[in-house]
């Protein structure tokens, strides 16, 4: 007699233990820093058997991934949102939005700071980062194209990615000073992006009389 197959436990279930987890090990990311990571410190955090953990992270660094993952995806988010196009003047107008939504992710979120600016050495989340902001770069860039006429761009070159890269390692620079991004060190970082933008368009870019597509 064949036995009924064992019913899989629902995605559903599956991805709120995700979250709980997720949710531990930020909380611990934010109030300890990167060294108090363990797939043990989280479980106990989350209430939960490491064995729980293991199931669904091989390990610190697949953990930290995921949360790298979830920054980055509010950064997308920011990119995405609305922007009212009448009140853009210039190219550098939506230059500053931009960079001053992301700052305000990084000014509310310490596990953001912790993991994108702090000096932590961990190759698999650098490496994940700056995958990240490759995939940002190219919606930055299109958010541009939505607003303005751009002029031909290098192809060796991820100009948009750069800026945003370049812009971090400013803030990267207020955190290790004073442990947070100084209003001076803030806007040292928006002029950073602004000024290796210039170097690529010009000062004056032709606005879209309407945004052009769909972002």
């Amino acid at each position: 007699m064949t036995r009924p197959a064992t019913p899989r436990k629902p995605r559903v279930r599956s991805q709120a233990r995700i979250d709980l987890i997720l949710a531990a090990a930020r909380t611990l990311l934010a109030t300890e820093g990167v060294s108090s990571l363990s797939i043990y410190s989280v479980a106990e955090r989350a209430a939960i058997p490491p064995s729980s953990v293991y199931h669904f992270f091989a390990g610190v660094p697949a953990l930290l991934q995921a949360l790298t993952g979830d920054v980055h995806a509010a950064f997308r988010a920011c990119l995405q949102a609305p922007i009212e196009h009448q009140g853009l003047n210039s190219w550098r107008d939506l230059s500053r939005v931009v960079e001053q939504r992301m700052l305000a992710i990084y000014n509310e979120d310490a596990a953001a700071r912790q993991l994108i600016l702090a000096q932590h050495g961990l190759t698999e989340v650098t490496r994940a980062d700056r995958q990240h902001d490759l995939e940002l770069g190219q919606l930055m860039q299109a958010l541009f194209m939505h607003h303005f006429e751009l002029p031909v761009l290098p192809q060796d070159v991820d100009v948009f990615a750069l800026a945003m890269e370049l812009g971090d390692r400013v803030y990267a620079r207020s955190i290790q000073l004073h442990d947070s991004i100084t209003p001076r060190l803030a806007e040292e970082g928006l002029r950073v992006v602004d000024a290796y933008l210039g170097l690529y368009l010009p000062p004056y870019l032709p606005k879209r009389e309407i945004p052009a597509g769909n972002l």
